[in-house]
């Protein structure tokens, strides 16, 4: 049997392993192997609990054909980050080439144009995920579903601004109730986005796709002190420190005030052994309140500095 889908990320050829599993896109390693655990469970010929013949071979070869194969993707941390960096550059090229998406269900309407989308995608994901074997008949449809909303969260982090739903389009079940209730929100512009975007991957130590995110969004932004600041954290946290400095002297140069640029300047000054007397002279400024990295403060700049490369 083979299985077909013509909504979502599957309509570009794309495999979506996150909407057979029916996990966030986010998802982390272990939310990942739990959810497999619990599908496997109910999919398994030794534990299918479906009376039929017919529906114990359904439920064997969707474990086979397509859980097994997301399981193995995704449970991979190479792989795994391999695959969602795809799903980045994919919605950012769909954002420019202007593609135009069917919504075909209230839940994906409501998640293109709430400005609060993440809350919306992660309710709406968990709320399929509940029953999404339950009915094996049904569950072709309801993937479908899954990365259809993948695919408007993708885009919707790629900048992409859809057209707003009527009022009689937004749902009002109990899934999208807090986000029907919930106060308006300002759209944050793209360059934020990449930037919050950005932090979290750095907080997570997934360097390589942090570094695609700034980069994109230096494009659109060449003088944007905040996007050289951190992509000089993440050419640090990688040892190139060279580079490194090139960006932490240019987000100074936008901004003398940036305190992550100023730690990470020094940062690089240490390393390098090569401190200028303008260097020590900041460094003495940081010894009398706060030393570098170790901000009593929460937030991003307090661990900037601390981790493995990756």
């Amino acid at each position: 049997m083979s299985f077909k889908f013509n909504r979502g990320l599957f309509k570009y050829d794309f495999i979506d392993h996150h909407a057979v599993l029916c996990v966030p896109v986010d998802a982390d390693v272990k939310e990942i192997r739990k959810r497999y655990l619990k599908i496997a469970r109910r999919l398994h010929p030794d534990t299918c609990r479906d009376e039929s013949d017919a529906e114990k071979e359904l439920a064997n070869e969707l474990l086979s054909k397509l859980v097994n194969p997301a399981y193995e993707t995704l449970s991979g941390e190479k792989q795994r980050m391999e695959h969602i960096l795809i799903l980045s550059q994919m919605g950012k090229r769909l954002v420019q080439e202007s593609v135009s998406v069917e919504l075909k269900s209230d839940v994906t309407q409501q998640l293109a144009s709430a400005p609060h989308f993440e809350h919306i995608y992660k309710s709406a994901v968990a709320q399929i995920a509940e029953t999404q074997y339950d009915s094996l008949q049904e569950v072709q449809d309801t993937i479908a579903l899954a990365s259809e909303l993948n695919l408007v969260y993708i885009m919707r982090s790629a900048g992409k601004i859809f057209a707003a739903a009527s009022s009689a389009e937004i749902p009002t079940n109990a899934a999208n109730k807090a986000a029907v209730t919930s106060p308006p929100q300002k759209q944050d512009s793209v360059v934020l986005q990449y930037i919050r975007r950005a932090q979290d991957l750095i907080s997570q130590n997934q360097l390589t796709q942090a570094r695609v995110e700034l980069q994109d969004a230096l494009k659109l932004e060449p003088n944007n002190s905040r996007c050289h600041s951190l992509i000089g954290v993440v050419y640090l946290k990688q040892n190139l420190t060279t580079s490194a400095k090139v960006h932490f002297n240019r987000a100074l140069q936008l901004n003398p005030k940036d305190e992550i640029a100023l730690a990470g300047r020094l940062k690089v000054e240490q390393i390098t052994g090569q401190k200028s007397s303008g260097a020590k002279r900041t460094a003495s400024s940081h010894t009398g309140s706060q030393q570098p990295g170790k901000s009593g403060g929460s937030g991003l700049f307090g661990g900037l500095f601390g981790g493995k490369k990756k």
